[in-house]
């Protein structure tokens, strides 16, 4: 085929996607050339802005380690994380849902503790909290005999595997629900904390403005045979004030909670 216009060379690279045998692939490659040829014409992309562009995408792949990962940070940071939330929970977006992303501090092997037991590992400064949460299906039914994950940071923003002065597994905890789908556990009240800033996200978010700090939250993890795992975080009322504009878009009413 020759290449004329913008319009050919787009009818030519869908063209080539139509060869992939795999079908979800095709769809998901046919999507993408579709609004990545359409964000050039609308943005009218530069050559400079593409290299900027570019640069910015591999730095952002050089700054992944193990413990860090720049790439889901910008996709939490425009919104792509909690769109595929949305999408993939709660009916695709038609109802509330509290389901969230996992995110990156999570630990295989949190203390098995008992219903009403402290994850308070050791003496760790902060106000007392006692959660008592429940577990619901869709039908609003409670959920016997899940297993509830709960990890959180500390009162100064540090999760204990970010913090040597932690003890290990401290502010961890694994829970199973009662028969009313209930557990309740005690902690301290955590903080929020700020997100790296020097990568590409970082260049974003002072290029609109935006402050880099994550409320305060507590993370669910929920799981059992025959449902789907959920993640949680809960917001907490300490953390109210990094709410309203968010490091991480967007906030959902069902995220939020409060803390006295």
């Amino acid at each position: 085929m020759i290449i004329e216009n913008p319009d050919d060379l787009t009818r030519a690279v869908l063209a080539e996607v139509e060869r992939t045998p795999d079908a979800r692939l095709r769809r998901i490659l046919h999507s993408a050339v579709q609004h990545l040829h359409g964000f050039v014409r609308d943005s009218e992309l530069t050559e400079a802005e593409f290299r900027q562009l570019c640069g910015a995408i591999a730095k952002a792949g050089h700054l992944t380690t193990p413990s860090h990962n720049e790439v889901v940070l910008a996709a939490g940071s425009l919104g792509v994380s909690a769109l595929v939330c949305l999408m993939n929970n709660g009916e695709g977006g038609r109802r509330e849902t509290t389901a969230n992303l996992m995110g990156p501090f999570w630990r295989m092997g949190s203390p098995v503790t008992p219903d009403g037991g402290s994850i308070v590992r050791l003496r760790t400064p902060g106000d007392p909290v006692f959660v008592d949460a429940r577990v619901r299906d869709q039908a609003g039914h409670p959920v016997a005999g899940a297993e509830v994950d709960i990890w959180q940071a500390s009162g100064e923003g540090y999760y204990e595997n970010q913090d040597p002065q932690q003890g290990d597994m401290n502010l961890r905890g694994k829970f199973v629900t009662d028969g009313e789908g209930h557990i309740r556990f005690r902690t301290i009240k955590p903080s929020g904390y700020p997100i790296p800033v020097s990568g590409p996200v970082g260049a974003l978010l002072r290029a609109q403005g935006r402050h880099n700090m994550r409320p305060a939250h507590i993370h669910f993890m929920i799981r059992k045979p025959g449902f789907k795992t959920q993640f949680s975080q809960r917001r907490c009322h300490v953390g109210r004030r990094w709410l309203q504009h968010r490091q991480v878009a967007l906030r959902f009413r069902r995220w939020q909670t409060d803390f006295w």
